[in-house]
């Protein structure tokens, strides 16, 4: 599986730039997973129903099947955090698996950023990013810059860099 990187600080834009490439992606016939990092504690299902009265009693993990889909709860209980590759191995194969955050770890990535942030850039400290995506053509030296909305250019440039 390919894998490449959203990343930049909150607001950004990165959901709205992951959304539209992997619509993007799928367009063009590219079988595309996606994984995002979470800083803040989250739950997938909600007090009263079965699955969570199953992890509220105490199950490391929880299966939920339908017919049209399943998902796969597991609670930490104190366990360190999993990092990004054991969590990558977890998923089916596709073509391109898509990764919103996870900013310091050493896959290839596009920096998401908005002016209205009024923050740096990441890119200037990491030569992980391989290009910048930007609302106001903020650019990182010897990197390609983006129009933020260009989900098409930036997909080209993924593509290309990747292979696929």
């Amino acid at each position: 599986m390919k894998v490449w990187g959203v990343v930049g600080w909150k607001n950004s834009g990165k959901t709205g730039l992951m959304e539209r490439l992997v619509a993007e992606f799928v367009s063009r016939g590219v079988s595309v997973s996606t994984l995002k990092h979470a800083h803040h504690v989250f739950d997938v299902d909600h007090p009263g129903k079965d699955s969570y009265r199953h992890r509220m009693a105490g199950a490391t993990e929880v299966l939920l099947s339908s017919r049209k889909r399943w998902a796969l709860m597991h609670e930490l209980r104190g366990e360190e955090e999993m990092p990004l590759d054991a969590l990558l191995v977890k998923l089916a194969p596709v073509d391109l698996v898509l990764i919103e955050g996870y900013k310091r770890d050493g896959h290839p990535k596009v920096e998401a950023h908005r002016s209205e942030t009024l923050q740096s850039l990441i890119a200037d400290g990491d030569p992980t990013i391989r290009a910048v995506a930007s609302d106001s053509g903020a650019a990182a030296e010897g990197r390609p810059t983006f129009d933020l909305n260009d989900t098409k250019a930036i997909a080209d440039f993924i593509s290309a860099e990747l292979g696929i």
